[in-house]
């Protein structure tokens, strides 16, 4: 019989707390190896009957930005058509939690209610991957569907926090996938299998008001319902 493998829970907590969803990079490259030690973690994310469905198209130096002035031109000329429908709607605490982030993110750039110029532009820093120089496209098989989708969140999950205890900050970014056609076109990926997001990573920006930030989690009886 095999035996589990343990951590100090403090240290997990201590990991999960640190992670954030980074808006600011430094242009600094992540070295190859610590990206294969992140993807070599992230894999060991449980996917339903081990299908493992995700697969990546992964961007680094010189190509990022190509890629990035492509989507940049891309965001301008065409209009969103992402792979699977966003939400039509957030409604009472999804969209409390929402607009709480959203508020939180303009007051840390000093865009003021009402500007919406200044709201624009840090909407469109989601198209420069927020200086990020490196970027991940995930996407699962179409004939998976839901689950393969469900299975894919567990990898973004683990690659955010394999990432994390590596130093390096990362920020899954559904903004992108929205041209999904685009994506396909430049990164060569068959039409049968759906787009889901970026996520964009490299040494965050300590310094840039964007990370100076971090949202609050809800409280467990908020959302378990205890029986017995």
């Amino acid at each position: 019989m095999n035996t589990p493998t343990t951590m100090p829970p403090d240290e997990l907590d201590a990991l999960f707390a640190a992670r954030h969803s980074c808006r600011a990079f430094r242009p600094d490259p992540v070295p190859r190896p610590t990206i294969e030690q992140i993807i070599a973690t992230a894999r060991r994310v449980p996917s339903w009957c081990n299908a493992q469905p995700w697969d990546i198209a992964l961007t680094s130096g010189a190509e990022t930005d190509r890629f990035r002035a492509a989507l940049q031109q891309e965001m301008i000329t065409a209009s969103p058509k992402p792979d699977l429908p966003f939400p039509a709607s957030y409604t009472g605490v999804y969209q409390d939690r929402r607009r709480t982030t959203g508020w939180q993110l303009y007051k840390a750039v000093g865009v003021q209610k009402g500007d919406r110029a200044g709201s624009a532009r840090q909407m469109m820093e989601n198209f420069t991957l927020f200086g990020a120089p490196h970027c991940a496209i995930l996407s699962t098989p179409a004939e998976l569907g839901l689950y393969g989708a469900i299975d894919c969140g567990s990898f973004i999950t683990g690659f955010s926090l394999a990432a994390q205890a590596r130093g390096v900050a990362s920020i899954a970014q559904a903004a992108v996938a929205s041209y999904g056609g685009f994506l396909h076109r430049y990164f060569d990926i068959p039409d049968d299998r759906h787009i889901l997001c970026a996520i964009s990573f490299g040494y965050g920006d300590p310094d840039h008001p964007a990370n100076s930030f971090r949202t609050d989690r809800a409280d467990l009886g908020t959302f378990v319902d205890w029986r017995g």
